[in-house]
């Protein structure tokens, strides 16, 4: 038995590793929609998996009670085989996901296999009860994995539902009510591009996606779109109604050495010129251009409310963003209507505010140093409804803040967050300890904008979320 015991603490350690590195951290899981079916089947395997740890804790399964365990852990091994397969059918899993997965085969078919061959004859000519026994520090450490790997079924279960559940409105679609389009999109998989492609599929609408690795996009979408990944393998015969470009690598990542910088250049400013060129030679042009941006176009400037008519500053964001834009005005040399979108910090679920909630959750929020920095923020439904509406009204041209009407001090994020999830709001991070591990990138963190969407507003645009409140409410609701 002392083998059996080894090897389920293995399983179980592989088994955390795989769910909070990759399904919670790489992947993020439980905010794809593709992933419905897959989070479902990890619901009831995990509690499955919570069954056979505590119960070979803390119990010998003897006589009849044999046959139980054994059907459970073969419903088991066929749900892992079916979870293989429609990983697969959804995602391309990286690279260390493969070799843990195969790891834990490797594992649970040597667990379960001595377990038969060694323990369950043993067990099953003993008369018909389950026999409490006792391992020690062993049944305590497979039971804290019991109530771990049930808490994360739990978990997954609740996402499958919360995704069905969205999978099922359409009513908030703001893609529905346009005429069919055939739309070229770059940065089609990130947190804003991702959910873009699966609302303009649902509408109805043909995409054509630019990315890194065509395979996991086609996987990703279920082959409902069609990708490439060079400016060459797109034809001049190609047609298209409208182009999205929102390619770039993520801002706050590594620190902005000169490396860096010119990798987040490169990624936005290469990309828009390898567009530009595919237009050169494009026989049917397009009628608009969707250009992505961010509010840090007007650099970090306090407390100046800053409408679309505001200057840039001598600043890296601010270079960034105006270069992007600079080079996406020059399709209208081609006769393309060009919508500049300048984003402020976009709130939903995924991307940042999950990691900006979490310290909350966690009783250990508070300021980012002196808390008074403005917080410039747009939820993504809103961003998706802007998309909508630039490619629908023909008046939509030029430069647009995506910012909600109301902008906040990083104090009042705080405190509201704290007092929705009911939690203390008095840790304080220091603005040199930020400045010091992020270098010019801490700008970012400690230094404020509060932008204006003048343009949106006169527009007549009517933002779903126009408060912080509401934003926030929704994504705590919902679970993220």
């Amino acid at each position: 038995m002392q083998i059996i015991l080894y090897l389920l603490v293995l399983q179980g350690l592989m088994g955390a590793f795989d769910t909070i590195y990759h399904h919670e951290l790489t992947v993020a899981l439980p905010h794809k929609k593709a992933a419905q079916r897959e989070l479902r089947l990890h619901a009831i395997r995990s509690s499955l998996y919570a069954v056979v740890f505590a119960g070979l804790a803390w119990f010998e399964w003897r006589g009849l009670w044999l046959w139980g365990l054994s059907a459970l852990i073969l419903i088991e091994i066929v749900l892992t085989l079916c979870d293989f397969v429609e990983e697969d059918k959804n995602r391309l899993l990286p690279a260390t996901e493969r070799v843990t997965h195969t790891i834990l085969a490797m594992n649970g078919g040597a667990l379960f296999g001595h377990w038969a061959i060694s323990v369950a004859p043993l067990w099953a000519s003993q008369s018909t009860s389950l026999h409490l026994v006792n391992y020690g520090l062993w049944s305590w450490v497979l039971s804290l994995f019991a109530l771990g790997v049930g808490l994360s079924g739990i978990r997954d279960g609740f996402a499958s539902l919360k995704l069905y559940k969205e999978a099922k409105i359409m009513t908030s679609n703001p893609f529905l009510s346009l005429p069919q389009q055939r739309i070229l999109i770059t940065g089609g998989t990130g947190f804003i591009g991702g959910a873009l492609c699966e609302q303009l599929l649902a509408a109805g609408h043909s995409l054509c996606l630019l990315s890194r690795n065509p395979q996991a996009t086609n996987i990703r979408f279920q082959s409902k779109v069609r990708a490439f990944s060079s400016w060459e393998d797109l034809s001049s015969k190609e047609e298209f109604d409208v182009i999205i470009n929102l390619a770039g690598s993520p801002v706050a990542g590594p620190r902005w050495s000169d490396e860096r910088k010119k990798v987040l250049l490169v990624s936005r400013i290469g990309t828009t010129e390898g567009l530009l060129g595919w237009l050169t030679r494009a026989n049917h042009k397009p009628k608009v251009l969707i250009n992505g941006s961010a509010i840090g176009y007007y650099g970090c400037r306090g407390d100046e409310p800053l409408d679309e008519s505001a200057s840039t500053q001598n600043e890296f964001m601010s270079q960034l963003c105006s270069e992007w834009e600079a080079a996406a005005c020059k399709a209208e040399a081609f006769g393309l209507r060009v919508v500049r979108l300048r984003l402020g910090l976009v709130f939903g679920p995924g991307g940042a505010l999950p990691k900006l909630l979490l310290p909350f959750y966690l009783g250990l929020g508070g300021r980012m140093g002196d808390g008074l920095q403005v917080v410039s923020w747009i939820h993504r439904d809103d961003v998706l409804a802007v998309i909508a509406q630039a490619i629908g009204d023909t008046q939509f041209s030029g430069a647009y803040n995506l910012s909600a009407p109301e902008a906040v001090s990083q104090a009042q994020f705080a405190q509201t967050a704290a007092r929705l999830l009911h939690r203390p709001s008095f840790f304080t991070t220091p603005a040199w300890l930020i400045n010091t591990l992020a270098g010019e990138m801490g700008a970012l963190f400690t230094k404020g904008q509060r932008v204006i969407p003048k343009r949106l507003l006169d527009a007549g645009y009517r933002f779903k979320y126009p408060d912080l409140q509401s934003a926030l409410q929704a994504q705590i609701k919902g679970g993220h």
